[in-house]
C-alpha cells in the first residue's frame, strides 16, 4: 500500500485528507513489519499511527495503555467511526470482558486496548495464545524504562512478550516523554532493531508562566483572582489527595464550578467526573496526576499546578493536555520555594522499597508458592510495593513465578543469587537530580518551553515567544483584607466528605469535621487518644455537629451507634453520647466487636486493612435496627473499611440507611 492508497482509506474510515509525514513515516514501517519507537508532543495524532493499520492488518491489534479512562475515550471514538474497538478492564464485569475476548478470538475485534497489568492474569495468557495477534502497541512506551515519569513493572512483561514475537511482527512503542536517556532504555528493552522516530515537541500554543508564592495562602488568593479570567474547562493539579478536596471546595465556594478527582473516588465515579469534564459541565477539574494520561479533551483552555511536580518529564506530560485543538492555552505553576519541595522529595523516597521490604518478600517465598495477595497479607506491606518488589525479584532471578490454575503464584529460587539493589539507588538519585532541574525551571529567565524541550532531547527548538520570561508578562498574586477574611469564612465551613457508598449497602457518603493533618483538629485527637488527654474537647464537638447540620440538613435519625473501640477506650463512647444529648436522638451501645481487631494504621494493604475487621462486628439485638435510619459515629477516618463493613453488616440485619459522622478525615500517613 503506497501513500496514496492509504490516504484513499483515511477518508474513507476517519475523515482525513491526508497524514502528516511523520505518520506515515511510522505507518510505512509498521505495514512494512517493522517495530518503531515513535517520540512526540502530545496532540499531535500519535494514536492514528496505529489506529490506521490496525483497520489495513489481518487480525487484531493488541493496544496496552497504562489508563482506563484514556481507553475508554479512544474505544469510544473508534467505535463511532465504525471500527470495531472494545477494551479489557478491572471496572467492567467478568462476563462482559470474557465476551469481548471471545470476539477477539473470532477476529471480530481490530483494536483491542488491555492494561499492563492483564499480563499478570493467566486467563489472558492463555486467551492470547488462541487469537490472531497483528500487531502490538506500547502506548507511554516511557513507562518501560525505570528512567521514565512513571516505571510500571508490568511493563516488562510486555517487554518479555515483543521479544518472543518473530522478527517481522509489526510493533509500535508511542510516547511524549523520552529523555535521551529514556529512548535509549526503551531501545535496549524492546530490541535494537526498534527504528526510533522523533519529532518536535515544541507546543507553540501553551503559554508558560512561573507564580512565586509565599505562603499556601497565597495560592488560594491566586486562584479566586485570576482563575474567573481564564477561558474554560481546565485542569488544576495538585499534590495530594486531599488537596484535590480543598482547592474543589475552595472553587466552589467561589461559585466557580469544579470537581475533585483522584485515585480515591471509586470507578463510577471517575467515569462520570470524566465524561462531564469531556462535557463541559465543570469550568474545571482539580486533580492528582490521576488524570494526567487519561483525559483525551482538546479544548483544554489551562492547566494550574499549585504542588511543583518531581520532574520537567512530568510537567510536560501534564502540561500537554491543554491546547490540543491549536488555540492557545495557558500552563501555570504556582511555586512556593519555603514548602514545595518537601512532597516531591517524600515521593522520591518512597518510591524505593527498603531492604527490609525485599527480605520480607523473599523470607514468605522461601516457605511456600504464595499469590500476591497471598504476599501481601503476609508481609503487610502495600500492593504498589509488593508489584515493584516483585518485578525486581524476577529479573534478579530471586523468586520466579509459575501459573497455577488461574492465577500466578511465587516461590524463592533456591540458586538465587545475592540481592542487589544498586540500581534502585541509582534511580533515586537522578530522580533527585530531575527535581532540581525541576526546581531550576522556576528560577530561569530564558524561554520556558525552550528549556523543557531540550531537557526532553529536542535541541533544535528556538523561543516560544509567549512564555512569561518571552513576554516580560507577569501573573503576580493579589491579596487584600477581603480575600483573607473570605479563605477564613471557606475554612470554618468546609468540612470533608466521606466516600463510602456502595450499591450493596445502604449506606450514604458521610461527612468529617475535618481533615486530621491540615487543622489543629489532629492535634487535638492525638492528644486525647494517644497521650492521655482526656474526653475529646467540647470545641470538637460543636465543629462536628456543625458539619453534621450542614452536610446533612435535617435528616431523619432513629439510633445513633458508634464504632466499638480498638485502642481509644471510651473516647467515642463519650464524644457519641454527647452527640445524642445535644440532637436529642436516642443511642445504642450494642454494637460489639466479636473478636478483637488490631489498630487499622498498622496495616499497610486495603488487603489487610479489610481483613482486619471483615466479620467481626455484631449488634446484640439485631431486630430493633430493621427499618432504623443510623447516625454511625467514630474519631478516625482512614481508609474507611471499618465504616463500609459496620454498614454493610447493619444493612444485613435490616437498617433502612447508615450516615457516617466522624472527626476527622487522614490524609493519608499522618497518624
Amino acid at each position: 500500500m503506497n501513500r496514496q492508497q492509504a490516504e484513499i482509506q483515511l477518508q474513507k474510515l476517519f475523515g482525513f485528507k491526508q497524514f502528516h509525514d511523520l505518520q506515515w513515516q511510522v505507518i510505512e514501517n509498521l505495514l512494512a513489519g517493522r517495530r518503531v519507537l515513535f517520540i512526540e508532543k502530545t496532540g499531535f495524532g500519535k494514536s492514528l499511527c496505529f489506529q490506521f493499520p490496525a483497520t489495513q492488518l489481518q487480525g487484531v491489534t493488541i493496544v496496552f495503555s497504562p489508563l482506563i479512562a484514556l481507553m475508554r475515550d479512544q474505544v469510544r471514538s473508534m467505535q463511532e467511526k465504525g471500527i470495531r474497538a472494545a477494551a479489557i478492564n478491572s471496572n467492567q464485569e467478568a462476563e462482559e470482558n470474557a465476551a469481548i475476548i471471545a470476539k477477539a478470538q473470532n477476529n471480530q475485534i481490530d483494536i483491542l486496548y488491555i492494561a499492563p497489568e492483564r499480563m499478570e492474569n493467566a486467563t489472558w495468557i492463555t486467551a492470547a495464545r488462541e487469537m490472531k495477534i497483528a500487531m502490538v502497541v506500547i502506548d507511554e512506551a516511557h513507562c518501560i524504562s525505570m528512567w521514565g515519569q512513571s516505571f510500571r513493572p508490568n511493563y516488562r512483561r510486555i517487554v518479555n512478550l515483543v521479544r518472543l514475537l518473530p522478527k517481522n511482527f509489526p510493533v509500535l512503542a508511542t510516547t511524549a516523554t523520552a529523555t535521551p536517556r529514556v529512548q535509549a532504555d526503551i531501545i535496549e528493552q524492546v530490541g535494537s532493531d526498534l527504528i526510533p522516530i522523533r519529532g518536535q515537541l515544541l507546543r507553540s500554543n501553551i503559554k508558560l508562566f512561573v507564580v512565586t508564592v509565599a505562603s499556601e495562602d497565597e495560592k488560594f488568593f491566586w486562584l479566586a483572582e485570576y482563575l474567573p479570567k481564564l477561558k474554560k474547562t481546565g485542569i488544576v493539579y495538585t499534590g495530594t489527595q486531599a488537596n484535590t478536596d480543598i482547592f474543589s471546595n475552595w472553587l466552589q465556594f467561589l461559585k466557580f464550578n469544579s470537581a475533585a478527582y483522584s485515585g480515591r473516588l471509586d470507578a463510577e465515579s471517575r467515569m462520570r467526573v470524566e465524561t462531564d469534564f469531556i462535557n463541559n459541565k465543570y469550568d474545571c477539574v482539580v486533580s492528582t496526576n490521576a488524570l494526567g494520561m487519561g483525559i483525551d479533551k482538546p479544548d483544554i483552555r489551562f492547566i494550574i499546578h499549585t504542588q511543583i511536580p518531581q520532574s520537567p518529564i512530568h510537567y510536560y506530560q501534564e502540561i500537554g493536555r491543554s491546547g490540543r485543538d491549536g488555540q492557545e492555552a495557558f500552563a501555570i505553576l504556582l511555586y512556593n520555594p519555603n514548602e514545595d519541595q518537601e512532597l516531591p522529595r517524600s515521593f522520591i523516597d518512597g518510591s524505593k522499597p527498603s531492604v527490609s521490604k525485599y527480605e520480607k518478600v523473599i523470607a514468605v517465598t522461601k516457605k511456600a508458592l504464595l499469590g500476591r495477595n497471598e504476599i501481601i497479607k503476609a508481609t503487610n506491606l502495600k500492593q504498589t510495593q509488593v508489584s515493584v518488589i516483585l518485578a525486581d525479584l524476577i529479573d534478579q532471578k530471586i523468586i520466579n513465578e509459575q501459573i497455577v490454575g488461574k492465577s500466578k503464584k511465587y516461590f524463592f529460587n533456591p540458586d538465587a543469587p545475592a540481592l542487589d539493589l544498586s540500581a534502585f539507588e541509582t534511580l533515586r538519585n537522578a530522580q533527585n537530580q530531575e527535581l532540581e532541574r525541576m526546581l531550576e525551571y522556576t528560577g530561569i529567565t530564558s524561554c520556558r518551553m525552550q528549556y523543557l524541550c531540550n531537557y526532553l532531547g529536542d535541541v533544535k527548538q528556538t523561543t516560544c515567544s509567549i512564555c512569561d520570561n518571552d513576554t516580560k508578562q507577569q501573573l503576580n498574586v493579589v491579596s487584600s483584607e477581603e480575600m483573607v477574611l473570605k479563605l477564613q469564612e471557606f475554612r470554618e465551613t468546609f468540612f470533608p466528605v466521606l466516600e463510602v457508598e456502595t450499591q450493596r449497602s445502604n449506606i450514604i457518603n458521610g461527612v468529617a469535621a475535618s481533615y486530621y493533618g491540615v487543622s489543629n483538629v489532629g492535634a487535638a485527637l492525638r492528644h486525647s487518644k494517644y497521650e492521655g488527654g482526656g474526653d475529646f474537647p467540647d470545641w470538637l464537638l460543636r465543629l462536628t455537629l456543625k458539619a453534621y447540620r450542614k452536610y446533612y440538613g435535617d435528616p431523619k435519625i432513629d439510633l445513633i451507634v458508634y464504632v466499638p473501640p480498638t485502642e481509644s477506650g471510651d473516647l467515642v463512647k463519650n464524644f457519641a453520647e454527647k452527640v445524642s444529648s445535644v440532637l436529642k436522638i436516642p443511642i445504642s451501645h450494642k454494637l460489639i466487636k466479636t473478636s478483637p481487631t488490631a489498630p487499622q494504621k498498622e496495616f499497610q494493604s486495603g488487603i489487610s486493612k479489610k481483613d482486619n475487621v471483615h466479620g467481626k462486628f455484631a449488634y446484640q439485638t439485631p431486630a430493633e435496627i430493621a427499618g432504623k435510619s443510623i447516625l454511625l459515629i467514630d474519631d478516625i477516618f482512614d481508609s474507611g473499611y471499618t465504616i463500609k463493613e459496620i454498614g454493610q453488616y447493619l444493612t444485613n440485619i435490616g437498617a433502612n440507611s447508615i450516615a457516617p459522622l466522624v472527626i476527622a478525615r487522614t490524609v493519608g500517613g499522618d497518624i
